[in-house]
């Protein structure tokens, strides 16, 4: 995958997750699908984890943007 076509992938990654507002869910259906949910974020943590260890490895700093 090209450098490019990384980002982009994580960026719309990052605006899918945007989109998710667990607030709204029912309690059944957030406990019906809480180990679901609680496996797919710990996938995440973990890929990104790799990816933000990689770049730091490389001797780059991984910085939030600057609020507007």
């Amino acid at each position: 995958m090209s450098s490019n076509d990384a980002i982009e992938a994580l960026r719309a990654a990052g605006s899918a997750l945007g989109d998710v507002d667990v607030s709204g869910w029912d309690d059944t259906i957030l406990t019906d699908q809480l180990a679901e949910l609680s496996q797919v974020l710990c996938q995440l943590d973990a890929q990104l984890s790799r990816v933000a260890d990689a770049v730091r490895a490389r001797g780059y700093r991984i910085a939030e943007p600057l609020a507007a």
